[in-house]
């Protein structure tokens, strides 16, 4: 078993067929990594699936599976495609380096190695690795407050999912990139994250609410924007934009600004959208799920008054993907009854 220092060192997997390449790059590495050597290609795909190293070095030219075959191998599954893979091999031709990239590498090395290199690139290499896992983590945050809001209002979770996700999709419809679209999916579960902040007196009252009550409920989009607050993360400010605009109209007659039309932000009329026809479509312990049809037809009728009339037709357009999504995602019967 490694010892606690190790386990928080960065893992490196190194296979090459040669005991002196490995030698080598045991000296410029060991000091500040965990180790783990294979010495062919089938070993390392082993050795990868089941300790997980946060990088792979891989020489191409190895008996019975070549580095290539390998890196074929990892990439084709789910368990390590997203380990980053150096090649590290005396193959120095621009046609091995290229297809060395095609096969998902991310960067190559060529032998006989330098010291400085080998340490350079993979530091770089392990950087941008603990970045994507940071940014994983602030997603993953950001969905988990998004879901404690939902459970609180009688939701099972799943809801901020499907609609982060139905948002998604008609971002990309509306010409969002593929960036841009990530970002709202990672933000769109925090938009009703103001709810904690509501008296479970009101927000779980079964009957209907007084207007004095009404007057509190319509604060929670102020409320979430309080919480989220001002940051300079894009994802964190589109939370806040959507979290106090989810609730505006496209005729002017929603909260808490009253803004109309295209004053409302472009992130919070497509989440309002995925929002609603989610909540028409879902079972709570206070309403039957309504149909999809009829679901849609609401979302038709809302246009121009609730909703950007564009928006809705672009939403109709990819339903089929929304509809999968909602299989995906569904509710357990039991959760939903």
């Amino acid at each position: 078993m490694p010892d606690a220092e190790q386990r928080h060192r960065p893992t490196l997997l190194i296979a090459d067929d040669e005991p002196t390449n490995l030698q080598v790059l045991r000296q410029i590495l060991q000091a500040d990594h965990r180790l783990l050597f294979a010495k062919d290609g089938a070993k390392a795909v082993e050795l990868a699936q089941s300790e997980k190293p946060d990088l792979i070095l891989l020489d191409v030219m190895m008996p019975h599976m070549t580095g290539h075959d390998a890196c074929r191998a990892l990439k084709a599954n789910a368990a390590t495609r997203d380990i980053p893979v150096i090649f590290v091999t005396a193959m120095a031709d621009a046609e091995d380096e290229a297809k060395g990239f095609d096969l998902g590498a991310v960067d190559y090395i060529v032998k006989p190695v330098s010291p400085p290199i080998v340490r350079a690139r993979v530091r770089t290499h392990l950087s941008l690795v603990r970045m994507d896992e940071l940014r994983e983590t602030r997603m993953q945050i950001i969905e988990r407050l998004g879901r404690a809001a939902e459970y609180k209002d009688n939701e099972t979770g799943l809801h901020v999912i499907r609609m982060s996700h139905y948002a998604q999709v008609l971002a990309l419809a509306a010409g969002w990139s593929e960036f841009d679209a990530e970002e709202l999916l990672a933000a769109a579960p925090m938009h009703d994250i103001g709810k904690i902040g509501i008296p479970d007196h009101i927000l779980l009252k079964p009957g209907p609410l007084s207007p004095e009550e009404w007057a509190v409920m319509r604060s929670h989009p102020r409320i979430g924007a309080d919480i989220i607050g001002e940051h300079r993360s894009t994802v964190l400010r589109l939370a806040r934009e959507i979290a106090l605009g989810h609730h505006e109209k496209w005729d002017g007659s929603g909260y808490p600004q009253g803004l109309a039309g295209e004053a409302i932000p472009a992130s919070a009329r497509i989440v309002a959208i995925a929002d609603v026809f989610d909540a028409l479509t879902t079972a709570r312990p206070y309403k039957q799920a309504w149909t999809v049809e009829a679901a849609i037809e609401q979302v038709r009728r809302d246009a121009g008054k609730h909703f950007d009339p564009t928006l809705v037709e672009l939403f109709m357009g990819v339903l089929p993907q929304v509809l999968a999504i909602r299989e995906r995602w569904k509710e357990d019967d039991a959760a939903a009854a």
